[in-house]
């Protein structure tokens, strides 16, 4: 943050989640320590977002998120639309923390483990906190409800085919 700067943290982000009311959500990796553990943790969920756009000459605009705290070497941001749940034949939409924990679970699979500390010259890191693996289409994700006997929710990739072949 620039000594100038009075806003807070800003994340540069595509123009055309500039413009949606989707979810924000906030992930956060190597933040928790200890043997039982998740490794992303939901830190902020939000429909409201302060936008900051710059312009420059012969370029085209860029938009920047203001994120309070925001850290790249901790920190992933992900938009969201709105959820639903079946619930006795009435679709209920789901809040903000639950899609952030669908998310999370979504995406533990490419957390990256790395120590929980970082030395203050450390630079910014090349790689994203959650790394994208093939198996990682959202487009076929589906997410069933929980079990009786489980309290987190369940999660499963379910390629298309087999959706078509389910409607059969």
């Amino acid at each position: 943050m620039g000594i100038f700067n009075k806003q807070g943290n800003l994340v540069p982000i595509h123009a055309d989640n500039s413009k949606t009311r989707d979810w924000l959500v906030l992930l956060e990796a190597a933040t928790i320590v200890g043997h039982e553990r998740d490794r992303l943790r939901v830190a902020l969920t939000t429909q409201e977002r302060k936008l900051v756009k710059r312009r420059k000459l012969f370029r085209k605009t860029e938009y920047f998120l203001v994120v309070d705290g925001y850290d790249p070497r901790i920190h992933a941001l992900y938009f969201c639309p709105q959820l639903y749940k079946n619930e006795d034949g009435s679709l209920v939409p789901l809040t903000g923390e639950e899609i952030g924990q669908l998310m999370a679970r979504a995406l533990e699979g490419g957390a990256i483990e790395k120590p929980p500390w970082y030395e203050p010259s450390d630079s910014l890191p090349k790689e994203p906190v959650i790394k994208a693996t093939p198996e990682m289409e959202f487009d076929s994700l589906v997410v069933d409800a929980p079990s009786p006997t489980s309290k987190s929710p369940s999660l499963r990739a379910v390629p298309i085919a087999e959706k078509e072949n389910a409607k059969a």
